[in-house]
């Protein structure tokens, strides 16, 4: 199979776990909220398929599940977490692919990604937002990217990088 069959079988397989995970933490709202079952499938799409597909993934994957689903909700949530996830995709691929390979760059290439969607998630946020006339700060913004995704953040650092680390070593990432 060539490396694009498998790259797009592959996207597929963690779109739908991007549907999947949130059924786990979605029947209690406030933890499902604080786990991000669907971060892990994006981040770990764009370490494995590249940037390309991260992007698409994580652009998609909400977007879809709202229409499918009605969770989470189209606006503000799922909107606002398109473009967070497709950050999170892009630059996960990005600097997974342009750094040395090594451990400490497996945790510089996702907290680089985890940032850099959060800082996209908060200005789609901040405009979306303010097109509902509803005020958003930098204490909403604060409070939803990081003090409430603490436990979620946790489970990202230690998971992504032990799955990465994994699929390197046994070499699954040179058929990719």
């Amino acid at each position: 199979m060539e490396k694009s069959s498998k790259k797009l079988v592959l996207t597929g397989f963690f779109i739908a776990l991007g549907f999947i995970l949130p059924f786990f933490t979605g029947q209690i709202p406030s933890i499902g909220n604080k786990l991000l079952p669907m971060h892990i499938p994006i981040l770990l799409c764009g370490f494995v398929c590249g940037w390309r597909y991260g992007l698409i993934a994580g652009f998609i994957t909400p977007i879809t599940r709202s229409l499918v689903y009605g969770m989470p909700p189209m606006i503000p949530i799922a909107a606002s977490m398109a473009f967070e996830l497709a950050a999170y995709g892009l630059i996960a691929g990005l600097l997974y692919k342009n750094l040395p390979k090594s451990k400490l760059n497996i945790f510089v290439s996702l907290i680089g990604a985890m940032i850099g969607g959060r800082i996209v998630w908060g200005i789609v946020s901040y405009f979306i937002y303010g097109m509902k006339s509803i005020p958003y700060g930098m204490e909403m913004f604060m409070a939803g990217a990081f003090i409430n995704a603490i436990p979620g953040i946790i489970i990202q650092l230690i998971l992504i990088p032990i799955i990465i680390a994994a699929l390197e070593r046994t070499k699954v990432l040179d058929n990719v």
